[in-house]
């Protein structure tokens, strides 16, 4: 029996072409419980996009909690094997607050998860799977990348700790250069430093231009590395025919305790 596409929402003509397209490359479903023990979350709250967690106590006495994020899930129920990668996608159901009304909600997620010993070319895959995902909800979509390691390589030379050093992160993710510069200059970072900060803070656009002014930034080979990974994956995107969609901004910043490489934000119109 055939469903008429017309009978069905937009919503789920996408979840099953996000389906289909992840099984392409080879992902396999996974699928958990609504809960799981509260103390998961609770050790990794700072990962977290919401801090609030709807937790109970189970009938055996174990504190448990409506699932608020699949990763941590994923990352649990998954072995590390030396050499080996896990593919997995999703479609599940989260308990989150929600930002414009306070109080909580359920929220279906669609993703994937590609885990272990990720080479060069699996993860620029994962990141072409994200632009071919924002293109199949909609056609007019922007793809923002960075670099975690990158960044954090940055702030390493300014030689900054504690507050400062959190500051700046945070003005890193609002470009404010201003306020860095100002940072910078309290605490007495190092000039060389603090003008490459602030030079590549401020760049943003298609990784071809983005890559040309960054290059002579690159003074060491942490950075000089980072910046070959980065036009790795620059000429896997121009081959999927990404060109136009994808940007380079350094702006977009996650978790350094969690993230340590390639990130990436998508946006779409509508």
């Amino acid at each position: 029996m055939y469903m008429n596409d017309q009978l069905l929402k937009k919503e789920e003509r996408v979840m099953l072409d996000l389906r289909k397209l992840y099984r392409s490359y080879g992902y396999r479903p996974f699928k958990m419980n609504k809960f799981e023990e509260y103390d998961l979350y609770a050790r990794n709250k700072d990962f977290l996009v919401s801090d609030g967690i709807l937790s109970f106590t189970d009938t055996n006495g174990r504190l448990m909690a409506l699932k608020p994020d699949v990763t941590l899930s994923i990352i649990k129920n998954t072995k590390d094997r030396p050499g080996q990668v896990d593919k997995v996608y999703y479609n599940e159901n989260v308990y989150r607050i929600s930002r414009s009304t306070g109080s909580y909600r359920e929220i279906l997620q669609t993703g994937l998860e590609c885990i272990g010993d990720l080479d060069a070319y699996q993860q620029g895959e994962v990141v072409i799977l994200a632009a071919e995902s924002l293109r199949h909800i909609q056609p007019e979509f922007v793809l923002d990348i960075s670099h975690m390691g990158l960044m954090m390589e940055l702030i390493g030379e300014l030689g900054l700790k504690g507050d400062d050093r959190d500051a700046i992160i945070r003005c890193i993710g609002e470009k404010n250069t201003h306020e860095a510069a100002q940072i910078c200059a309290h605490a007495q970072a190092d000039e060389t430093a603090t003008q490459r900060l602030l030079q590549v803070m401020s760049l943003s656009g298609t990784p071809k231009q983005v890559l040309e002014t960054l290059l002579p930034l690159c003074s060491s080979d942490a950075l000089k590395k980072v910046w070959q990974q980065l036009n790795e994956l620059q000429e896997m995107l121009r081959t999927a025919g990404f060109t136009h969609e994808v940007r380079f901004d350094f702006s977009v910043i996650n978790n350094r305790h969690y993230y340590n490489g390639i990130v990436f934000q998508g946006f779409v119109s509508g």
